[in-house]
C-alpha cells in the first residue's frame, strides 16, 4: 500500500524514528509495523471508510497503526486507555463500527460493534475518500465533543523535510497537540521521543538521555517545572525551544522561565482540536504577545473575540451545533488583546469574572498570585455574591503547611498592592487537591 507517510518511513530508513520505554526505533522498524498492521487489517477485513479506534499508548506500535489506518482511508478515533463509562461514551458519540485495541504485550485486538456509523460528516469523508479523525475535547465541563477532521487536509500542512529534530511527545495521540508533534516530527526525518508519565523528572530525565531538542508542553506543566528546579538535576544542554499552549500563560510564569533556562527559546503556540495548530511568533521569549500565521489561516477580532478561519478546521462537531459563521470563521471563545500585528491571550470568555460590571481575567491573578511568597500553584474562579454579582475567588497550593488565615492575609495584602480592588480575591483558599487535567490543563470547577 503506497501513500506519503509510509513514503517518508522508506526514505527515512535507518534514521532514529520514536524511543519508547527507552528503547530507540528506526523509521526501517516502524515501516515493518505498518506492513504488520497492514496484514492484520485485511485479515479484519477493516475497509476505507469505517469509523474505527485505535486505543493504547503512544508506542511505535501505535504510531504505526494510526498510518496504517489513516493510508487506509479509514475515519480513525484514536483513544488512551479510559475509564470504562467515558470510553462507551466515546465509541456512542461516534458510532465506532471497529474498536482496535492494543494489548499490553503491544499485540493487536479487533472487534465489530454492531454499529453503522452514519453521520452526515462520515459520509462527507466517504465521499471525498478522505481518511478521517475524531479527536473529543477534554470534556471538564459537561459532555465531551467531539470534533471531524479530514486527515488529508492535515497532512498537506507537513512539506517536505527541513530540521529534523528531537521532539518530546508531550500530549498523546487523541489530542490535536500529540497529533501534530508525530506528523510534523516524521515529515521531517526527526526522532519522536515518549515518557512513560508526565512528571518533571521523568520529561527532563529524557531530555538529558535522548538530547531532546523541543518540548513542546502547557503553562501549567512548566510551573510545576519551576517549583520541582528539576532543570538543575538534569543536563538540559541539548534544549533548544520550548513551546506552550492550551491555556493562558502567567507571566509571572514565563519571566521565571526564561531566567531558569536562558539559552532555551520560549514560543507561546495556539491551537484547538477544530482548527489545527497555528503558526505563531512571540514578541520574545519574555513577552505574551503573539504574532498568528497566516498560512493556511485567517483570523478577526470581534468585540474582543478570536475568530480563525483555517483550510484543515474540522468538518464539524458529532454532537453540538459547530460554531462558524457565514465565511467560515470559528469562533474560538478566546478574549484577546490587540497590539499592532500582535495579539494576547487573555482567556476564554466563560472564565471571564464579572464583579460589579468590571472584567477580571483569572490569568491576570494568578501571575500575581504567583508572587507571593509560599504560593506553588493557583486556580483563580468567581464566586457569586448578592451584592457585586460575582467575587474573586483564589484556590492556593502552598509549597511548605502554613496557617491558611496567615496565607489568605498575605494574599490579600500583596493583591490590594498589586491590582485594582475588584480583582483582589475576596475569598482564598489553601488546598492540597490537584488543580490540572490529565492533560495538564487548568481546571477552574473547583467548587
Amino acid at each position: 500500500m503506497s501513500h506519503p507517510l509510509i513514503e517518508k518511513l522508506r526514505f527515512f530508513d535507518g534514521a532514529d524514528a520514536v524511543v519508547f520505554d527507552g528503547a530507540t526505533h528506526s523509521y526501517r522498524e516502524l515501516h515493518r509495523l505498518v506492513t504488520e498492521w497492514n496484514a492484520f487489517l485485511d485479515t479484519h477485513e477493516v475497509r476505507r471508510g469505517e469509523v474505527v479506534t485505535l486505543e493504547g499508548v503512544s508506542s511505535p506500535m501505535a504510531c504505526a497503526g494510526l498510518i496504517a489506518l489513516v493510508a487506509r482511508g479509514v475515519i480513525v478515533v484514536p483513544l488512551t486507555p479510559l475509564p470504562d463509562a467515558k470510553r462507551d461514551e466515546f465509541l456512542d458519540v461516534a458510532s465506532v463500527e471497529v474498536v482496535v485495541r492494543i494489548g499490553d504485550d503491544g499485540t493487536p485486538e479487533c472487534e465489530r460493534t454492531g454499529r453503522t456509523a452514519d453521520h452526515e460528516l462520515y459520509q462527507r469523508l466517504r465521499e471525498a475518500k478522505s481518511p478521517g479523525l475524531v479527536l473529543f475535547s477534554s470534556g471538564t465541563s459537561g459532555r465531551s465533543k467531539a470534533s471531524v477532521l479530514d486527515f488529508d487536509r492535515m497532512l498537506a500542512r507537513y512539506g517536505e523535510p527541513r530540521r529534523a529534530k528531537r521532539i518530546l511527545s508531550f500530549l498523546n495521540l487523541d489530542h490535536i497537540g500529540g497529533i501534530n508533534t508525530l506528523l510534523h516530527t516524521l515529515s521531517q526525518g526527526g526522532t519522536v521521543v515518549t515518557v512513560p508519565e508526565r512528571t518533571p523528572d521523568t520529561v527532563f530525565a529524557a531530555i538529558a538521555e535522548h538530547q531532546v531538542q523541543v518540548l513542546p508542553t502547557t503553562p501549567t506543566f512548566l510551573n510545576m517545572v519551576l517549583i520541582s528546579r528539576v532543570y538543575e538535576r538534569y543536563d538540559t544542554a541539548s534544549l533548544e525551544l520550548i513551546t506552550y499552549g492550551t491555556e493562558p500563560m502567567p507571566a509571572q510564569t514565563l519571566q521565571r522561565l526564561a531566567a531558569a533556562l536562558p539559552g532555551v527559546r520560549l514560543k507561546q503556540t495556539y491551537g484547538l482540536s477544530e482548527l489545527g495548530i497555528l503558526p505563531t511568533r512571540s514578541k520574545s521569549d519574555d513577552s505574551l504577545w503573539v504574532k498568528l500565521g497566516n498560512a493556511g489561516f485567517e483570523h478577526k477580532i470581534i468585540d474582543g473575540v478570536l475568530w480563525i478561519k483555517s483550510e484543515m478546521a474540522m468538518l464539524g462537531y458529532l454532537n453540538a451545533p459547530a460554531p462558524f459563521d457565514d465565511e467560515g470563521f470559528f469562533n474560538t471563545q478566546d478574549m484577546v488583546e490587540v497590539d499592532g500585528e500582535y495579539v494576547r491571550i487573555l482567556g476564554r470568555k466563560s472564565e471571564i469574572i464579572n464583579v460589579g460590571g468590571e472584567k477580571v481575567y483569572p490569568s491576570e491573578v494568578e501571575s500575581v498570585l504567583l508572587e507571593v511568597d509560599n504560593i506553588a500553584e493557583a486556580t483563580v474562579t468567581g464566586r457569586p455574591s448578592p451584592v457585586t454579582g460575582m467575587v474573586v475567588k483564589a484556590v492556593v497550593q502552598l509549597h511548605t503547611e502554613e496557617d491558611p488565615a496567615a496565607v489568605s492575609r498575605r494574599v490579600r495584602e500583596h493583591c490590594q498592592a498589586r491590582l485594582e480592588p475588584f480583582k483582589v480575591p475576596a475569598v482564598v483558599q489553601v488546598s492540597t487537591q490537584r488543580q490540572h487535567s490529565d492533560r495538564f490543563k487548568k481546571i477552574r470547577n473547583l467548587a
